[in-house]
C-alpha cells in the first residue's frame, strides 16, 4: 500500500467541471511527474469544497488543510513549486473562508453523531484498502463465517433499524419476508434515486464511502438468499456512479463479490443501473419497472416486492443509508445500535439542512433530537437575526411545522402525529418573512410536475390543488377555496396509488392547519402578510426618504419610475412588475413594500 506525504482534493462539482476542473487535475498530474513528486503526493476527486459558483475550480491540500480557490491549469506549475517543493502557502490563491468539506466532513457540530458518515472525508473512496483499514468488510466476513441467514436477520431486527427511505418500515421484517418467500432467484436492490429538491444525503455516502453500501447489500443478499443485486442511481450523480462502479470492481478483485465469497458457498454480484431522474422512480415498484426497462410507474400493492418484485421474483429494496448502517450493526452489535435514538426510532439519521439557517449542509444526528436543537445548535439559528417560522421535514411530500413544534422530537411517530414525515432526510428551515401559501404552491408545483399520471387522484387532484394555490397567490382566491383544498387533500391522500400521491397533500394540509390566517389574508383581504406574492404587493417610494438621485429610475427594467432629479420619484403600479430591483439599488432605503 502506498503512503503519501500530501493529498490534494480537487472539487469536481458540475460547476467546477464546467470551469475546467479536469484540466487542473491533468495539469497537477503532469507537474507532479515533472517535479518528481508523483509518488509522494496523491490527487483525489471530491464532490464539493467551497462555493463552486464564486470559488471554483478549487482544491484542498492535506494535511495542512489549505484551501486554494479560483484556479486554472496555468496556475498549477507555480502552485506545485511553491507549496510542494518550497513548502510555502501561496496566499494569492488561498481562501480565507472555511471550506464546505471542513463543515460537512470535518469535526461534527454540537449534537451531531456520525455513524453512516463516519468514513466520509476520512478514506479515499477509490481505494478499497482505505475502507478495509477502517474495519471494512469485517462484518461480511463475520456473517459468512459465523452467522446463519436467520441470525443476521435477527440481529438487524434486534437493532431496531428502520428503512431510511421515508416509510420507516422495520428493515429486519422486510428481510424476513423476502427470505420466507420461496424462489430460486431473488434480488437485492438499493434505491439511490435521491430526488428531493436540495437533498444530497445518499449522494454524499455513495461518493465518499461506497463500499459501506456494497457491504451492506451483500450482507442483505446473504440474509434473504439472493445472488444478484442492483443499485439504481440517478444519472445526475456521475461521480456517485463512478465511485460505485470502481468499488464493485475492487470488491470483486478482493473476493467480496462474485462466486464463493471469502471461500464460502455464498455467491453474489452487483450492477449499477442509472435512472433518468424521474422523482416517481424513488417509489420502489416504479423503480423496479425502470430497471426492467419499462415506464417508471408504480404497481398496485399487494403483492409486495418481497413476494413478487423484480422480474416477478422475491426482492428486497432499501435505500443507501439503510444499507450503510448494516455493517456497523453487524460489527458492533444490535445492542449498541439500539442504544441510540428513542424507544421506537433507533440509531441516527442524516439530513440535508437547508433554507434560512446559518449552517446549511449535511448533518447526522441521533433520532429523538428536537427540532430546536437541529435548527439552533446544529444549524446555528436563523440567518440575519430573523425569527423562526416553520420547518418543512420529509421532502416535497413532507409537512410544514410551526414554532409550537420546535421542542418536538424528530422521530417517525412524533413527526407523523404532527402531520409531517421523516422522508429521506430533507429539512428546510423558513424564517418569519416566508409566505406559507407560496411554499405550499412551490411544493405542489414540484409534485404535480413529477406525477407519473397513472392514477386519476394524483394526476388530476394535484393539478386542481396547484390551480387553486396559484389563483390564491395571484389575488384571485375565493372563500370556498379553503374548503375545496381540504377536501382534495383528503381524497388525493387516501386514494392515490403510491406514496407520491399519498404524501402530496401534506404541504398543503399542514399549512392550512397551522397557517390558515395567511390563506384567509390572501383570499379575503387580498394581502400577502409576508409580502412575497407579487400580485398582492406594491412597491412605494417614501417621500421623506427619496433624494431624487434617479438610481431607481435608471435601473427599472420597465420604466415604471418617474421623477425629476432632486425631486421625489413615483412608481406606477400598473406598469411595475414587482421585480424588486429598485429596492436593491436604492442607497437611502427610500422604497418599501406595501
Amino acid at each position: 500500500m502506498a503512503f503519501y506525504r500530501s493529498h490534494i482534493l480537487v472539487s469536481v462539482d458540475p460547476q467546477c467541471l464546467a470551469k475546467g476542473a479536469h484540466d487542473i487535475i491533468d495539469s497537477l498530474h503532469d507537474e507532479l511527474v515533472y517535479q518528481g513528486l508523483i509518488d509522494e503526493i496523491q490527487v483525489l476527486e471530491t464532490s464539493r469544497l467551497g462555493d463552486p459558483a464564486s470559488e471554483g475550480p478549487d482544491l484542498m491540500v492535506y494535511p495542512e488543510g489549505v484551501h486554494y480557490i479560483n484556479l486554472n491549469a496555468d496556475d498549477i506549475p507555480f502552485l506545485v513549486e511553491e507549496h510542494f517543493l518550497k513548502g510555502r502557502v501561496v496566499e494569492k490563491f488561498q481562501s480565507t473562508k472555511r471550506a464546505v468539506v471542513d463543515e460537512e466532513l470535518g469535526a461534527p457540530k454540537p449534537k451531531e453523531m456520525r455513524v453512516v458518515l463516519s468514513n466520509c472525508g476520512k478514506i479515499d473512496p477509490f481505494n478499497i484498502e482505505d475502507y478495509i483499514a477502517e474495519d471494512g468488510y469485517m462484518a461480511l466476513a463475520k456473517v459468512v463465517s459465523e452467522m446463519t441467514p436467520e441470525g443476521v436477520i435477527d440481529e438487524v431486527l434486534q437493532s431496531g433499524l428502520r428503512g431510511r427511505g421515508g416509510a420507516g418500515f422495520p428493515t429486519g421484517k422486510k428481510w424476513q419476508f423476502a427470505r420466507q418467500n420461496p424462489g430460486e432467484v431473488k434480488y437485492v436492490i438499493c434505491n439511490a434515486d435521491e430526488g428531493d429538491p436540495g437533498a444530497f444525503m445518499n449522494r454524499r455516502v455513495l461518493e465518499s464511502d461506497p463500499h459501506a453500501v456494497v457491504e451492506g447489500m451483500t450482507i442483505a443478499a446473504y440474509a434473504i438468499g439472493a445472488t444478484q443485486g442492483y443499485i439504481y442511481c440517478r444519472a445526475e450523480y456521475p461521480l456517485a456512479v463512478k465511485t460505485l462502479n470502481v468499488a464493485i470492481q475492487q470488491a470483486r478483485e478482493f473476493g467480496f463479490l462474485g462466486k464463493n465469497i471469502l471461500g464460502s458457498d455464498f455467491s453474489f454480484d452487483l450492477e449499477v443501473r442509472m435512472g433518468a431522474g424521474a422523482f416517481v422512480c424513488g417509489e420502489e415498484t416504479a423503480l423496479m419497472n425502470s430497471i426492467e426497462g419499462r415506464r417508471g410507474e408504480p404497481r398496485p400493492r399487494p403483492p409486495f416486492p418481497a413476494v413478487r418484485g423484480l422480474w416477478g421474483k422475491p426482492s428486497n429494496i432499501n435505500n443507501v443509508e439503510t444499507y450503510a448502517n448494516v455493517p456497523r450493526i453487524v460489527l458492533r452489535g444490535a445492542e449498541w445500535y439500539s442504544s441510540l435514538g428513542t424507544e421506537t426510532s433507533k440509531g441516527t439519521k442524516t439530513f440535508a439542512l437547508a433554507g434560512d439557517v446559518v449552517n446549511t449542509g449535511l448533518i447526522e444526528v441521533p433520532l429523538g433530537i428536537t427540532i430546536r436543537e437541529v435548527v439552533y445548535d446544529v444549524g446555528g439559528g436563523i440567518k440575519d437575526g430573523k425569527g423562526f417560522k416553520a420547518v418543512q421535514i420529509g421532502g416535497p411530500a413532507g409537512g410544514c411545522l410551526p414554532t409550537q413544534y420546535l421542542d418536538y422530537p424528530i422521530d417517525y411517530e412524533s413527526l407523523r402525529s404532527a402531520g409531517a414525515m421523516m422522508g429521506s432526510g430533507g429539512l428546510v428551515v423558513m424564517d418569519d418573512e416566508t409566505c406559507m401559501v407560496d411554499i405550499a404552491r412551490f411544493f405542489m408545483d414540484f409534485i404535480q410536475d413529477e406525477s407519473c399520471g397513472k392514477c386519476v387522484p394524483c394526476r388530476v387532484g394535484t393539478r386542481r390543488m396547484l390551480d387553486i394555490l396559484e389563483r390564491i397567490c395571484d389575488g384571485k382566491g375565493q372563500e370556498s377555496d379553503i374548503d375545496t383544498l381540504e377536501e382534495l387533500c383528503r381524497e388525493v391522500g387516501s386514494t392515490s396509488l403510491c406514496g407520491l400521491g399519498q404524501g402530496a397533500p401534506n404541504p398543503v394540509a399542514t399549512t392550512l392547519k397551522y397557517f390558515r390566517d395567511e390563506y384567509e389574508a390572501h383570499i379575503k383581504e387580498k394581502r400577502c402578510p409576508a409580502k412575497v406574492c407579487k400580485a398582492l404587493i406594491e412597491y412605494v417610494i417614501k417621500p421623506d426618504a427619496c433624494t431624487g438621485c434617479t438610481v431607481c429610475a435608471r435601473n427599472c427594467p420597465v420604466n415604471a419610475i418617474t421623477g425629476e432629479r432632486r425631486s421625489v420619484h413615483h412608481i406606477d403600479s400598473d406598469i411595475c412588475i414587482r421585480c424588486g430591483i429598485c429596492m436593491q439599488v436604492c442607497n437611502f432605503n427610500a422604497i418599501e413594500i406595501h
